[in-house]
């Protein structure tokens, strides 16, 4: 793995990490009644999703046109990371629907 393919897959990690410890505090707002303050939270968790988004649409991008991207346990960490948040989100949304229609 090269030293450029490392940072890469530690800023997917990174900032997977930062959206999903932003969507386990909306929750954790919505459920004390800070709607609010959940919604702004899902929408910074969101940005940092976006970021994962675009980095690893970058390396898909890199693999199609013929570079060789290469697979490491760190990349599928990385990828079981991104993977995780996304579902993290989903879930984020329903609970603060739910926090908010009881």
């Amino acid at each position: 793995m090269t030293e450029e393919m490392e940072y890469i897959c530690f800023q997917l990690i990174a900032n997977s990490g930062a959206a999903k410890s932003s969507f386990i505090e909306a929750i954790q707002l919505a459920k004390a009644g800070n709607l609010k303050e959940a919604k702004i939270k899902v929408e910074e968790a969101e940005d940092s999703l976006v970021e994962v988004h675009k980095i690893h649409s970058n390396l898909i991008q890199k693999e199609a046109t013929g570079e060789k991207i290469g697979f490491s346990l760190l990349f599928m960490h990385a990828e079981d990371q991104m993977a995780s948040t996304e579902i993290i989100q989903l879930l984020s949304k329903e609970f603060i629907d739910l926090y908010q229609n009881k």
